[in-house]
């Protein structure tokens, strides 16, 4: 059964953005692509903690997974409204909604987690973190990773790697795994201006240089992919139709 995704909270930290839907953000059929929304999460939680003091460098959030539920797809949209909060906590990590609506109505909901790392890099425990836990209320979220892996004798496709897929820690930023699934559906899978659920969860890092191939399962309502380095999987995204 999948779980609901948390309301807007009536009380506790809201923070809220605009963004303009750039050339650079839509698709070849004008629609706002995963990679474009997972960006924008990203850029609006940097935002977000460093307003309040919990971001870099004394404090890093890596994410462990995530869910994009795209209701409408914005296609028509010009400009997005963006409101973020905290869904939950744990011991060393805490979730982090977003609402995402467009103003010719297109409208995505996300929901991830993100382990708190401190200045070295290390997973440390989260506290003092009131003024974002009153919007998760009593909510525990889990770190633990849910997305089931592609079979085995899936087809294989190499993912060469690209000096603008690496972030500032050394990795393959969040965003970058969503273009790889993009470019998977180009030709068949779930129709991307219906809607659609997105998932993604990251089990260990991906540095520049890693042989990284594809191991997916693709039909017409759904695709799943395995980001695999030395046949073990780096991160695991599954896209499927609800409509």
């Amino acid at each position: 059964m999948i779980a609901e995704l948390v309301s807007l909270p009536a009380t506790g930290r809201i923070f809220r953005s605009t963004r303009r839907i750039r050339l650079s953000d839509r698709a070849e059929d004008g629609r706002l692509r995963l990679d474009s929304v997972a960006r924008y999460l990203q850029d609006i939680a940097i935002d977000d903690a460093d307003e309040t003091g919990w971001g870099a460098p004394d404090h890093l959030w890596v994410m462990r997974r995530i869910r994009i539920d795209v209701v409408t797809p914005p296609i028509e949209d010009d400009h997005v409204e963006l409101a973020t909060w905290c869904s939950g906590t744990a011991s060393v990590a805490a979730g982090r909604r977003m609402s995402l609506v467009g103003d010719r109505g297109g409208r995505i909901e996300l929901d991830s987690v993100w382990v708190h790392l401190g200045p070295n890099a290390r997973p440390a425990r989260i506290e003092g973190f009131e003024e974002y836990s009153e919007a998760g209320g009593s909510r525990v979220v889990s770190t633990r990773l849910e997305l089931a892996l592609p079979p085995t004798d899936g087809k294989r496709i190499p993912w060469p790697l690209r000096m603008t897929d690496i972030d500032l820690r050394g990795h393959v930023n969040n965003a970058a795994y969503w273009q790889a699934v993009e470019d998977r559906l180009l030709a068949r899978g779930p129709d991307l201006r219906r809607p659609i659920r997105a998932s993604l969860d990251h089990h260990r890092a991906v540095d520049l240089g890693a042989e990284v191939r594809l191991v997916e399962v693709l039909d017409d309502s759904k695709l799943g992919v395995a980001f695999n380095v030395d046949d073990v999987a780096s991160a695991v995204a599954w896209v499927e139709a609800t409509w």
